[in-house]
């Protein structure tokens, strides 16, 4: 399928290739030059593909004159719409059949193109679709997407902090049992050598959770005329 349109998984590599390509283009690019950077991991014939069909890359790898046009341009204003030039040219197809809203087409619009054009699968449809919006983003119609995991390493280029939860606060518990405390020592000191023997008794109430004023009063008023006073 020599007419194919380019895919890729994740077409965030294609906008930081480009991007480093603005800054630094070298006179051939091929999948060691990928790899040198720490993109498109196990997707580097792709990525090139991708440069190569629009017109940056010749099927050697070699930087076109188109290529050294476009990216001699600094201001992004100017590189946009130098770079929609290849793009439009590159996708002749899809711009005949939709004309200057072909930019804005939806990704269904887009599947349903790349598989009618190039008799491919839905997975390979939806990766075409996406390819051809970073490169209209690239081209000022869109938000250029970032590849998950910027880093060489894989990791996010965005450090997210993660905030730590306040934890709850503790509540009383109403039912909680109320230790009082009854007893004290029965004797002071030593009588004809014997000690007395004191004795401490303890008990425990769970108070109603949804007792009323009086009802406490109730029980520690029971609680003083019958245990303790006794």
């Amino acid at each position: 399928m020599a007419d194919s349109h380019p895919y890729i998984s994740g077409p965030g590599n294609i906008s930081l290739m480009v991007s480093q390509l603005r800054k630094s283009f070298p006179t051939k690019v091929n999948s060691d030059t990928v790899k040198k950077l720490g993109l498109a991991p196990n997707n580097e014939s792709h990525l090139i593909n991708a440069l190569q069909f629009i017109g940056l890359l010749d099927s050697e790898g070699t930087k076109t004159s188109q290529a050294s046009s476009v990216f001699s341009h600094h201001k992004d204003e100017e590189f946009s719409k130098a770079f929609s030039e290849l793009v439009e040219a590159a996708y002749s197809a899809l711009f005949e059949l939709h004309g200057e809203s072909t930019w804005g087409l939806d990704n269904d619009d887009l599947i349903t193109f790349f598989r009618q054009n190039d008799q491919t699968g839905d997975a390979i449809g939806r990766r075409q679709a996406n390819t051809f919006k970073v490169f209209a983003a690239l081209s000022g119609h869109g938000e250029v997407p970032v590849k998950r995991g910027g880093n060489k390493n894989g990791s996010s280029t965005e450090n997210k902090k993660t905030k730590s939860k306040p934890k709850p606060k503790s509540k009383a518990n109403p039912s909680t049992p109320l230790s009082v405390d009854l007893g004290k020592n029965s004797g002071a000191g030593q009588k004809n050598g014997n000690r007395d023997i004191g004795l401490t008794v303890r008990v425990e109430i769970n108070l109603p959770a949804d007792g009323t004023k009086e009802t406490y009063d109730a029980i520690f008023k029971s609680i003083k005329e019958n245990l303790i006073d006794a």
